[in-house]
């Protein structure tokens, strides 16, 4: 398909043919990186803190176990805001633009994972402590409904058409280096006499996180509004959720189902790679430090080396599904998934280190790394410009609470009642199942018109649907 077809494409194309253009491409970039780190920063920590600490700090009265269940409790309650941030955010994000929202979220979860390294512990206040955590989980959470789904759309609309996979799995790089950071500075944190690690070492990756905040928010505050929302907005005379056009899909009379397909295949998609991915980086360091007994530095290290990889596994997922294609690079990490995890508990059930340290490697660059970067752009795609932003988002953190958020409790339930981990398997199947079966009733997006009203899902005979390129 040629590029002038395809307004969209153009609009993020031109930008990019000026200095001014490319100098605000690089601004949404980095400012788009940075925020999603401090988003992984925030959850990265939290689920080693919960994996490694908290049950001490905490949960003292709990027995191991238990309070490992109830730590990653906790971890889920954040996931709980992440829609009402996704509706709140969303929308606004749609009438108001992408950056306002942008410049907000990164400022919440910042403030929030700072003050969380200042929580006095059980001990000193009793329950207000564990409370206080809850609720700046909440305030976490909040602000991540937005960030993720904002971000994506942020470096999805200033890409050019024929890179938009690869720089979308951007999105991922932050994330990826938000698990980066959070497991190096744990792992040296890790080195402190135990005495001092519950005491005070532990707040420290907490507060520091503030120094990307600060970097993230003085950036976005000068970065432009994206070239496909000002010329969605030059178009429509006003923002594109603000319009009263009728689009392609309602003027031919489609069903309800036909206009909101593509909301309930981004929340299959998401559950096929969220919950794995939350068990992968977040339960197994928990499993194999409190049930298996194998020191924690050895999990703390399998997520390091999975983070350092996933600087070549995440833009090459995005190269791939700009070369084939969203949906089948998609279908075959979800295939992949469901291979690997009977043989990957086998293996940790032998408790040495080496192979410990390999299945959390493979396990996080197909669950947590490769699969990210392949719906980076997907997602974005699958949406027409009057409601991506709140539709993706909302999909988004839907599937989140459904898998990601509640995987690791979940997770955590089953080894408590059962105690052995073949539930834990069958659980990890069913989700990336779940991810697998949508591909087949999602569209291929590749190349798609970004400034079309109407989802991907419509009928491809309708007005605004572009064919993949």
């Amino acid at each position: 398909m040629d590029q002038h077809q395809d307004p969209a494409a153009t609009a993020a194309d031109l930008n990019y043919s000026t200095p001014e253009g490319r100098r605000g491409f690089w601004a949404a970039t980095i400012s788009s990186w940075l925020g999603t780190t401090m988003e992984y920063v925030d959850f990265a920590l939290y689920g080693l803190a919960t994996a490694l600490v908290f049950n001490q700090v905490f949960f003292p009265e709990q027995t191991p176990l238990v309070a490992l269940f109830v730590g990653f409790s906790t971890y889920a309650v954040g996931f709980l805001a992440r829609p009402l941030g996704a509706i709140f955010f969303g929308r606004l994000g749609d009438k108001h633009g992408r950056k306002v929202v942008l410049v907000v979220t990164v400022a919440l979860m910042g403030g929030a994972t700072t003050l969380i390294g200042l929580i006095p512990g059980y001990a000193q206040i009793g329950a207000a402590a564990p409370a206080l955590l809850v609720l700046l989980r909440l305030a976490q959470g909040f602000g991540a409904g937005a960030e993720l789904s904002g971000s994506a759309i942020i470096l999805t609309e200033y890409a050019p058409r024929r890179r938009r996979g690869l720089v979308a799995s951007i999105v991922a790089l932050g994330s990826n280096s938000g698990t980066l950071l959070a497991s190096a500075v744990w792992l040296a944190v890790l080195q402190l006499p135990e005495e001092q690690l519950f005491s005070w070492g532990w707040r420290i990756p907490f507060v520091a996180s503030i120094f990307i905040a600060v970097a993230a928010l003085l950036i976005r505050r000068v970065m432009k509004e994206t070239p496909v929302f000002r010329a969605a907005a030059d178009e429509e005379g006003e923002s594109p959720a603000q319009a009263k056009a009728v689009t392609p899909a309602e003027a031919e009379g489609a069903t309800w189902w036909t206009r909101n397909k593509a909301f309930f295949v981004m929340v299959g998609l998401r559950i096929g790679e969220n919950g794995p991915s939350y068990m992968a980086q977040g339960f197994l360091v928990g499993y194999v430090a409190q049930a298996l007994l194998v020191d924690e530095s050895v999990p703390t290290t399998a997520v390091l080396i999975a983070s350092v990889l996933g600087f070549a596994v995440i833009p090459a997922s995005g190269l791939l599904t700009d070369r084939f294609g969203r949906r089948i690079v998609y279908r075959v990490f979800c295939a992949l998934l469901i291979l690997i995890i009977v043989p990957a508990f086998m293996l940790l059930d032998s408790r040495e280190p080496a192979v410990v340290i390999a299945v959390i490697v493979v396990a996080m660059c197909l669950a947590s790394l490769g699969i990210f970067g392949a719906q980076a752009a997907y997602g974005v795609e699958l949406f027409g410009v009057r409601n991506r932003f709140s539709k993706m988002a909302l999909a988004k953190e839907l599937g989140s609470i459904v898998s990601g958020g509640t995987a690791p409790a979940v997770a955590s339930g089953l080894l408590a009642a059962v105690g052995a981990w073949w539930p834990l398997a069958v659980y990890w199947i069913v989700m990336a199942g779940i991810g697998f079966v949508t591909t087949f009733f999602a569209p291929e997006t590749r190349g798609r018109d970004l400034t079309a009203l109407d989802d991907a899902t419509v009928d491809p005979a309708l007005p605004g649907r572009s064919p993949a390129a």
